[in-house]
């Protein structure tokens, strides 16, 4: 039952042309599509994403184009292209992009929708939490903590929290009874009341 080990996530950091690329509203939900559901075509990521096969395809080949995701020659019959995302996780440092404004406002804008789509997602989840088990009920939430830390004891914490993670990621198996796809989001904010200067 799933006992053997994953390899470790393939993972990108991304650079200045790779996050121009990604800023963008149906690109980032191409790569996050693939991400979750697996290879598709343009196609069915048009009608899963709610946009039109012609979009789709273009989007898709500007996030080739820069390496997010990649072509399976081998599954395509005729004009049917297959695409699946090249990494399965992006990370990038908050200072990555001081020095290219573009590029800093894309990586705020990618942010920015994550922050909408974890807002979305929560609502989602509140309107429909009722159609969950009791226990499914009590396993999701949300909670937070504040605490005073130096900012290298944070980046350890942070390192800390993603090897659990990632450990729990690499052992789980999709086939196991009852096995559910969730999503965890991580946010390390300043409290930003009462700060020292």
């Amino acid at each position: 039952m799933g006992t053997e080990h994953r390899p470790p996530p393939r993972q990108v950091r991304i650079d200045h042309q790779q996050v121009r690329v990604l800023a963008h509203p149906l690109r980032a939900r191409l790569l996050g599509a693939l991400r979750v559901g697996g290879s598709a075509t343009a196609t069915t990521l048009a009608k899963l994403l709610d946009s039109n096969t012609g979009a789709t395809s273009y989007h898709l080949r500007q996030l080739a184009a820069v390496g997010l995701v990649v072509e399976e020659p081998d599954r395509g019959r005729g004009r049917q292209r297959w695409w699946c995302a090249a990494h399965e996780r992006t990370s990038w440092e908050n200072t990555d992009f001081d020095d290219d404004p573009d590029a800093r406002a894309a990586i705020e804008w990618i942010q920015a929708e994550q922050v909408r789509h974890f807002v979305e997602h929560t609502g989602r989840w509140f309107a429909s939490r009722d159609d969950w088990s009791p226990q499914w009920r009590d396993a999701f939430g949300m909670g937070d903590l504040f605490l005073a830390i130096s900012v290298d004891r944070l980046q350890q914490l942070q390192a800390e929290m993603w090897r659990i993670l990632e450990r729990y990621r690499a052992e789980a198996d999709p086939g196991e009874p009852g096995a559910e796809q969730v999503q965890i989001f991580l946010a390390v904010l300043p409290t930003l009341l009462g700060r020292k200067e």
